[in-house]
């Protein structure tokens, strides 16, 4: 996972574009989540706490459960976003991630989704500010993201 895909001009939009994000993210992972639910309904029954399954999105996102999932993605976003110039140092982190994902059922295919939702997101927040070049850097960094959390499908069973 290298930050070779990033230039310091990509460092510095995605840097300045989640400054504004970082303020309040619970509130901008709920806007993710929201979009994401809208994008993907069959990803909600994924979501279950305590043996709870939720029927609609909007119970689902009110639970202080799934509040604690926003919050703990928003700070996996962060950590990518303060590491730029060393993603690979994420990267033992991302695939246990990835892994953890696959057991509960999420599909690779779903993240495709999520980087989605993550662009609606970082627009609704920035408005004419998110723009082509602030989009692209943040597809770069999302994709290297999920190349590395990918790895936990890659190779099941192995030790590394």
């Amino acid at each position: 996972m290298e930050s070779d895909g990033l230039s310091s001009a990509d460092q510095h939009l995605i840097r300045e574009s989640w400054q504004k994000v970082s303020g309040s993210p619970l509130e901008h992972g709920i806007v993710l989540f929201t979009r994401l639910f809208d994008l993907e309904p069959d990803l909600l029954p994924l979501f279950q706490y305590n043996c709870k399954k939720f029927s609609t999105p909007e119970e689902c996102l009110s639970s202080p459960e799934f509040l604690e999932h926003v919050r703990k993605v928003m700070l996996v976003i962060d950590a990518a976003v303060t590491h730029l110039e060393n993603l690979h140092c994420l990267e033992e982190y991302l695939a246990n991630l990835g892994k953890k994902h696959q057991a509960v059922g999420v599909k690779v295919e779903s993240f495709s989704a999520v980087g989605e939702s993550l662009l609606y997101m970082l627009e609704k927040c920035h408005g004419p500010a998110f723009n082509l070049n602030v989009r692209e850097a943040w597809t770069r960094l999302y994709s290297a993201v999920v190349k590395a959390m990918s790895r936990g499908w890659d190779v099941p069973g192995k030790a590394e």
